[in-house]
């Protein structure tokens, strides 16, 4: 019965959740329209009232562990659901995400990403979204301020393993400045597809600055190896509370 009665909270935590993406999307709409800044304000309101009903309505609290970088920077992330988005975008004073193409399309969500200046990439091509990234980076198509990449490159349930793409390492030798990695445990309680949400403590924490400088090989070794190791610190820290729960 507990576990049905958890199972319903959830839906109506999950539909409302999406209904005031478009209550919110368009209350700040004159605001997006006219400038980046009051997309963020957008954006920034819809993190804040999914935190706040994650919390009353299905028991899960969100936290920022560690320093997020405040000047232009590579934020390399873990991603394993929607929910590190918003944690990772809320914590960032000038975020913006590399993504997929299709998200253009995607109502409200498109419009928003647009305007706050994401670079779109066409995922199913690899080569060409690498070079596609780096000519923004370059050319000064992609605004200042905090880059955010997956650097699986989608969504990786915990405790699979997934490779990470070259595409980060040359995004940090071409911007020569440093890499912020993230990393979470936000699938153990909100997974990548399905309703039911889990209780606890959902963590982005965002660890030591990797100054600018190093080979890509030696680059990309550092940050799986970093971002791997702290995410399963976090896994198991979020798999414990459960079962004590």
């Amino acid at each position: 019965m507990a576990h049905a009665w958890r199972w319903l909270r959830s839906l109506v935590f999950v539909g409302q959740m999406y209904a005031m993406m478009l209550v919110i999307g368009l209350l700040y709409l004159p605001g997006a329209i006219l400038s980046p800044e009051g997309a963020r304000r957008g954006c920034k309101a819809y993190c804040r009232w999914v935190f706040w009903t994650a919390r009353w309505m299905v028991g899960l609290r969100c936290e920022v562990r560690g320093t997020p970088p405040t000047e232009g920077a590579l934020v390399a992330a873990k991603h394993q659901s929607f929910l590190d988005i918003l944690i990772i975008f809320n914590a960032l004073p000038s975020a913006i995400f590399i993504m997929k193409r299709e998200i253009l399309w995607t109502p409200i969500i498109g419009l928003y990403a647009y305007r706050l200046g994401c670079v779109p990439v066409n995922r199913g091509k690899r080569g060409i979204a690498i070079k596609k990234m780096l000519n923004d980076v370059a050319t000064g198509h992609a605004p200042a301020g905090q880059l955010i990449i997956y650097s699986q490159g989608t969504r990786v349930a915990p405790g699979v393993k997934a490779p990470y793409k070259v595409g980060t390492g040359a995004l940090y030798v071409q911007m020569e400045q440093p890499c912020a990695p993230v990393a979470t445990n936000v699938g153990v309680f909100w997974p990548r597809t399905g309703i039911y949400r889990k209780p606890g403590l959902a963590v982005a924490e965002f660890l030591p600055i990797i100054p600018p400088g190093l080979e890509r090989d030696a680059f990309m070794q550092r940050l799986e190896s970093e971002v791997e190791t702290a995410s399963d610190r976090l896994i198991a820290e979020a798999r414990a509370s459960l079962q004590e729960a």
